[in-house]
C-alpha cells in the first residue's frame, strides 16, 4: 500500500451556515434549507438543516412536511443557491495555498492529496488544523477534515467528528481504525446492501474484513469484493483533479397528486427544455434520455434510452421524455413528482462523430436563440411546437 496523505475536507452544515452567516438572527436557532413547508402541507424536501434543527431528528432528503411536524418553530429558508456557489469558489481556492492536487466532489466537500507536503508541517494534526483555519479566517465557517492513507477511509475520518472535526487515521493502522465503525459507514452499503449483510450475521466493518473475499464475492459479485477491500483497508485511487459530470438533472414535486396527463406532458416540456439549456451552457453533448416519476404512494419508477447519435438540442431531449413517460399514461395513480435528465455525456471538444447532417443547425441556431431570450425574459418564452402533443 502506497504511503500517502489523502486530506478530505466536509463543510459543516453548508447550506445552513451560509444562512446562519448571513443572518445574524438565525444563529444558534434551527435553520432548515428546502422547499416551503405551508405550514405542514409542503411537497418539497430538506435539503440540508443546521445542528440545531438535527436535535430534532431532521435531515436532508426529509420530506418538508414531516420536518414541520417535528420543529414548527424552524426557521425555513429557500436555497439560495449563487450564494453557496461564491461561498464554495472561494474554498476551493483556500486548497489550491495547500496543494494542486485536488478533486472536488460537491460543493461542500473536496479531496486534498497532501503527500510530499508533510515537511511543511509539525505534525499531520498540525496540517489539518491549518487548513480548518484559513477556512475559518476566510470564510468565518467550520470544516470537519479527516486524514488518512486512502480516500475512503479520509472520507469516513471527516464525518466521525462532526462539527469542527479532525480526525486521522495514523498510517499502517487502517484496518484498525475501520474495525468498530457501523457498516453504514463504509462507501456502498445503502439500505438492500446493508440487509443482506446483517442477513449474514454481520454487524461491524471488521466483519466483512475478518471474512473470506470468495464468500464476498459469491455473495454481491464484483461489488462484494469492493466492498471486503475497503473493510481492509484499501483504496488504490487517486485524488484526480478533473471530476467528470455524469448526469444532468431536474425534479419538480407537484404542489398536489396529479392524475391529469396534460399537466405531467406539460412539465416534463418545461423540465426537458431546462436541462437541455445546462446541457449546452456546460458546453456537453448527451447520449441517454432518463426520466424518473413517484406516485402518490411514494412508489417510484425510473425509465432511460440511449439514442444512436448525441444531442444536445431540447426538442430531442423533450420528445424521449414523453416518450418514455407514456409507459405511466394510463396508471391510474396520481402523480407526485416527475424528472427528467441526461446522461452518457462528451464534452464539446470530445465529440468528433458530428458532420455537416449532424449538428442540426436550423434546430441548433433556435435552441441558442431561445437560451438568449430565457436568460433576459425567464421561462415562459418557448416554442409552441415543444407543447404540441
Amino acid at each position: 500500500m502506497r504511503k500517502r496523505t489523502i486530506v478530505h475536507v466536509d463543510m459543516d452544515a453548508f447550506f445552513a451556515s451560509i444562512e446562519q452567516l448571513d443572518n445574524p438572527e438565525y444563529r444558534d436557532k434551527p435553520v432548515i434549507v428546502g422547499a416551503d413547508p405551508e405550514k405542514g402541507n409542503g411537497r418539497g424536501v430538506v435539503s440540508t438543516c443546521s445542528y440545531e434543527a438535527r436535535e430534532y431528528g431532521i435531515h436532508s432528503a426529509m420530506p418538508i412536511s414531516k420536518a414541520y411536524r417535528r420543529c414548527p418553530d424552524g426557521i425555513y429558508v429557500k436555497p439560495h443557491f449563487k450564494r453557496y456557489e461564491e461561498i464554495s469558489n472561494q474554498i476551493m481556492k483556500i486548497f489550491n495555498e495547500f496543494t494542486p492536487v485536488i478533486e472536488k466532489i460537491s460543493i461542500d466537500e473536496a479531496f486534498l492529496d497532501m503527500t510530499g507536503c508533510e515537511h511543511f508541517y509539525e505534525s499531520v494534526n498540525d496540517m489539518g488544523e491549518k487548513i480548518k483555519a484559513r477556512i475559518k479566517k476566510k470564510t468565518k465557517l467550520s470544516a470537519s477534515v479527516g486524514i488518512a492513507s486512502n480516500k475512503s477511509i479520509a472520507k469516513i475520518a471527516s464525518d466521525l467528528n462532526k462539527p469542527d472535526g479532525l480526525t486521522i487515521c495514523p498510517y499502517g493502522q487502517e484496518k484498525k481504525f475501520l474495525s468498530g465503525l457501523s457498516l453504514k459507514k463504509l462507501w456502498g452499503v445503502g439500505d438492500k446492501t446493508l440487509k443482506k449483510l446483517k442477513k449474514m450475521g454481520l454487524k461491524k466493518v471488521g466483519d466483512i474484513a475478518e471474512i473470506p473475499k470468495d464468500i464476498m464475492k459469491r455473495k454481491f459479485g464484483k461489488h462484494g469484493v469492493g466492498l471486503w477491500k475497503l473493510a481492509n483497508g484499501k483504496d488504490d485511487r487517486d485524488v484526480t483533479n478533473y471530476s467528470k459530470t455524469k448526469s444532468i438533472s431536474e425534479e419538480c414535486t407537484f404542489s398536489e397528486d396529479v392524475d391529469n396527463f396534460d399537466i405531467i406532458d406539460s412539465k416534463i416540456v418545461s423540465i426537458s427544455d431546462r436541462v437541455a439549456r445546462r446541457l449546452r451552457k456546460k458546453n456537453f453533448w448527451a447520449k441517454t434520455v432518463f426520466i424518473k416519476i413517484r406516485f402518490e404512494n411514494f412508489t417510484t419508477y425510473t425509465r432511460r434510452k440511449t439514442l444512436g447519435e448525441y444531442f444536445k438540442d431540447s426538442s430531442t431531449l423533450i420528445e424521449y421524455a414523453r416518450l418514455l413517460m407514456q409507459e405511466f399514461k394510463n396508471s391510474n395513480k396520481k402523480v407526485r413528482l416527475i424528472g427528467v435528465g441526461v446522461a452518457k455525456l462528451k464534452s464539446k471538444k470530445k465529440y468528433r462523430q458530428m458532420n455537416l447532417f449532424d449538428d442540426n443547425q436550423t434546430g441548433s441556431k433556435v435552441d441558442k436563440a431561445l437560451d438568449k431570450a430565457k436568460k433576459k425574459f425567464g421561462d415562459k418564452i418557448n416554442r409552441g411546437s415543444d407543447y404540441s402533443n
